[in-house]
Formats: structure tokens, sequence, C-alpha cells
């Protein structure tokens, strides 16, 4: 152990892309930042589609320029698929947004991606330690005060910082050791998926297009074209129907439900399945607290939805922005108190909760985006707006249209700071 422990402005707990957008917000500014990652960039990382509204935050980090200069495939629109293979038109974002800028996005390798997040937040100031693996939180009375960690030679010390980000991910280090992780109430699906190379796909305007092929029982598959040839494709459903029958390996589940869609079977049937096949389950998590003393919680180890409508690396994107401005301000006020990420916390919660709505709603067998927007045509730019990733609006008269169809959950009461000396007033 050093005699002394390292200090810091900030240290933040994983590199991926919510660590990577606040380190280099920070870094920026000009505050000693370290970014504590446990592997080895690059590396593997599923949830590979951009939607519309990860432009401003990239944009916020200057790596626009750089997504224009990279070899990912550009994204204009998703499109849905029912069970019978009848495709639906291409909902294509230029139809709403600017099409030099919101409404083309990308379909990215997150290896890649990654990598270039990361350069790009030591670009701007921040320092990376990678293989570099957190123990624990270090704590004087309720505050935390920075990490201990062991990096890949073996030697454990302590980075101390007057703040310290949880931007670990799917992990969600902190909330799961402080007894803060909560389950949905209902989204707790499971998902299997593998990699294609040069299996059919779409021409010109609609090669990298998203699209949601239904399955039976309000399963769902991804197709999301990638550069070089690839492609990823995985189900989504509830574990007792794709285990029905006792099938138990991810290929044989995966294969099994291939057949389930025409269209989805006719893509896949040139090219070659390739690398292995993932599992993974319990998608839907929120922390009951988005920040404590000394602590704040940003991106997945926040809050992770279903990945249906690809939100994920757009909240991740959002809450670096949002929390990376909201600390630097404090580290210039002198102020770093809970309470200083009320509002923070409120809006990624409002946020994720219209996102939560849709996806309640999608998976509701009486539910059809068709049937909202043909009785009432003005729904369909609501809808575009909150899965494109505009999340932070007044949503309340489409949620009233919907509910004429289906019911939609209650706002989970979750994601103040605790030790504020007020719960956060809603934000919408």
């Amino acid at each position: 152990m050093p005699s002394s422990p390292e200090s810091y402005d900030v240290v933040i707990i994983g590199g991926g892309p919510a660590g990577a957008c606040a380190g280099a917000i920070l870094g920026e500014y000009g505050h000693r930042v370290l970014i504590v990652e446990r592997e080895k960039f690059p590396r593997y990382h599923i949830g590979e589609s951009l939607i519309p509204f990860t432009f401003q935050p990239l944009e916020r980090i200057g790596m626009i320029p750089k997504m224009k200069q990279s070899a990912f495939q550009k994204k204009y629109s998703v499109t849905f698929v029912s069970p019978d293979g009848k495709r639906s038109q291409p909902f294509y974002f230029f139809n709403r947004y600017d099409r030099e800028t919101v409404a083309q996005t990308w379909q990215v390798l997150r290896s890649e991606f990654d990598q270039m997040m990361l350069d790009n937040a030591r670009e701007k100031g921040a320092q990376v330690r990678e293989e570099t693996t957190v123990n624990r939180t270090l704590t004087e009375g309720d505050r935390v005060v920075g990490v201990e960690v062991t990096d890949k030679s073996g030697r454990t010390y302590e980075i101390h910082a007057k703040m310290t980000l949880d931007c670990s991910g799917k992990e969600a280090f902190t909330s799961n050791r402080n007894g803060w992780r909560l389950k949905d109430p209902y989204l707790n699906k499971i998902a299997v998926w593998t990699y294609y190379k040069d299996s059919k796909r779409g021409e010109g305007i609609d090669e990298g297009d998203t699209t949601v092929c239904y399955v039976p029982d309000k399963g769902w598959f991804w197709h999301i074209p990638q550069h070089r040839g690839m492609t990823s494709v995985g189900v989504v459903a509830e574990g007792k129907y794709l285990t029905r029958g006792g099938v138990r390996e991810p290929k044989d589940i995966f294969h099994r439900e291939v057949e389930e869609n025409l269209w989805l079977k006719d893509r896949l049937s040139i090219g070659e399945p390739c690398g292995e096949y993932w599992i993974t389950s319990e998608y839907s998590r929120h922390s009951r607290y988005c920040a404590a003393p000394g602590l704040v919680l940003v991106g997945d180890a926040f809050a992770f939805l279903d990945p249906v409508f690809s939100s994920g690396v757009m909240l991740a994107l959002k809450s670096g922005q949002f929390v990376g401005e909201t600390v630097h301000e404090g580290l210039v006020a002198g102020d770093l108190s809970p309470a200083r990420f009320a509002e923070y916390g409120a809006k990624m919660r409002a946020g994720v909760e219209n996102m939560r709505k849709l996806v309640y709603a999608f998976y509701d067998p009486n539910f059809s985006f068709r049937e909202v927007i043909k009785r009432y045509p003005e729904a369909g730019g609501e809808i575009t707006d909150c899965l494109s990733g505009d999340v932070n609006k007044d949503f309340t008269p489409l949620w009233n249209k919907i509910r004429e169809f289906v019911p939609l959950p209650d706002d989970l009461p979750y994601g103040e700071p605790l030790g504020a000396e007020a719960p956060a007033p809603a934000a919408r």
C-alpha cells in the first residue's frame, strides 16, 4: 500500500459510455478526473443500436465528427415485422428531425465505439486506468470519499476523490452493495443472441435500419445490420416461453425462434452465424437512489430498461452529460451535497418512466401502435419522439390516448438522492 492515497477531484467507476461521457466533460473543464476500468479495451459489449437523441451528448463531447468519419453503419429508420413476415413501412427519423443531425444515427460495434469514447475522454484530459478492479468504496462517516482498487499486478491501493461516479453498468456496483437495486415489477425477460456474417439486408438508405420482429406471446427479435457485413440478431421473451419443451441451450432456443418469423427466417437464409450464442436475463432494474453523499449513479448503474427500443446507450450518454455538468458546477461552487443531484435524479427518472410506459404497452398483447395512430393520427409524432429518445417532454396526452387501449404502469417512487433535505420534484 502506498504511504498516502492518490487524490483526484472525481473518480469514475467504469469506462463505458456513461463514464467516458462524464469523464470527457470533467476533463475538458480541467478537473482532475480518473476513470477506473476493470477490463482492457477494446472489449465485447451488447447494445449496438444508437437512437436519434444520442446526438446531443455526442455533440457536446466532440464525438460527432469522429462518428461521421467512422465505418459504422448509418441508421435512418426503424421497421416492425409481424410473425407472418409482413413488414411495416420504415419509420424514417428525417420525417420529423433534421436529416443532417438528429435524424441520422449509427449501428455500432460496441468494442470499437466504446474504445473511441474512452480515447475521447483521454483527449479531453481524463486519466484512464484499465485492468483495475474496484473492490469497495471508501467512506468517512456517511460520505463516500473514494475507492479501493486492485490493479492487474495485484497491487491494492486507495484513490481518494471529492466525488465518486458509479458508471459500472449492469453490474450496478454501489446499488447492489447498498441494497438499492430493485427489479421492475414486470419487465423481467431473457435474451438470446448471436451474430451473422453476410446475411440479407436492405439496400440504400434502408441498409442500416433496425428491425423489430414479433414472435408469439409478445416476444421479439432485433435485427441490427453493422459494418463489415456483420449483423446482430437476438430474441427477447419470457423465460418460460423461450425454454418451453425443456429446450435450454442458447443455440437451440435461437434457431427454433427464427422459425417463428418468416421475414427473419428469409434474412438469415444466407450468410453464416459466427461466434458464440449469448444469453442474459432480468433486463429491467432500478436503483432506489440516484446519489448519496460523495456518490452519484450514472447510466445503467442507475436504471436499465428492457432493450426493445434501444434506449440504453442514449440514457447512459444523457445521464453522463447531465452528471458531468452538475459535478463541474458543484466543484466550482464548493458544494457537492446530495441535494445538488435532485434535479438530475428527477429528470432521468422521468425520462426512464416515459420510455418504460411504451415498453409496457409494447408487451401488452392488446396493444398495437397501428391502432393507436389510426384512432389518433397525431399520436404518431408523439410516439416517434419518445422512441427516438426525446424522453423529457410532457407525454400526458399520449398516455391518455394509449390508456384507452391498455393499462400503463404508475411511476416507480425511485430516484431521489439519499441524504437530500427534500425529495426532488417530478421533472417532465
